[in-house]
């Protein structure tokens, strides 16, 4: 049996476990998961879409739960011996501080875009910090979360969908070098966002 086929497998007489390491796996490395997630909807190894996409909501919101209690209990200790290891400085997150009352809708809705950016994890903390209502926070993370899930699980079907249906090696390479363009085009608009936010406030 090979590797897919031991996948496809798995999924169906074990679903319970898949989607539990898919919600464990996603509270470290949400958008990557979600992506490959929907890699293997597409390619028939995972058996809906509905268990996977709730999965994947579960990991990433538990992860951003994590990060507000961590600013909300370990405050500036996490900073000065923690910081360091997830881009939070404390210059950074003062910066955060000034404007985070008046932008934060905006600016929690707007992290989920940046999630793996270097981003994400400085706002989720900083809320807990500065004591946004937890109820506020969880509502504006799950609208976030809905849009940004779905939408990187389609990234994943899609491109993969493209993959397969063409069969000569130009075709493939210039989906490929697609996806490696709109990857590397996110990730700078990401950076250039957060940067124009922390320098102008």
């Amino acid at each position: 049996m090979d590797l897919p086929q031991t996948i496809a497998a798995i999924a169906v007489n074990h679903d319970v476990l898949i989607y539990a390491l898919v919600v464990l796996i996603a509270i470290v490395e949400g958008p990557i998961v979600s992506i490959a997630g929907g890699v293997l909807l597409r390619l028939d190894l995972l058996p809906s879409f509905w268990p996977l996409y709730v999965a994947l909501m579960a990991g990433d919101l538990t992860g951003d739960i994590l990060w507000y209690y961590i600013g909300a209990k370990a405050g500036q200790p996490f900073i000065a011996r923690y910081g360091r290891f997830f881009n939070i400085t404390e210059t950074g997150v003062k910066k955060l501080e000034a404007i985070f009352h008046s932008h934060k809708n905006l600016i929690l809705v707007g992290s989920k875009l940046t999630t793996g950016f270097g981003f994400a994890p400085a706002v989720l903390f900083t809320a807990g910090l500065v004591r946004l209502p937890f109820r506020r926070y969880l509502v504006l993370n799950v609208l976030g979360q809905f849009v940004w899930t779905g939408g990187l699980i389609f990234i994943g079907y899609f491109f993969t969908h493209l993959y397969s249906v063409f069969n000569n090696l130009f075709a493939r390479l210039s989906i490929t070098a697609a996806v490696a363009l709109i990857a590397f085009a996110v990730f700078r608009a990401a950076k250039y966002a957060r940067d124009t936010i922390i320098r102008h406030n």
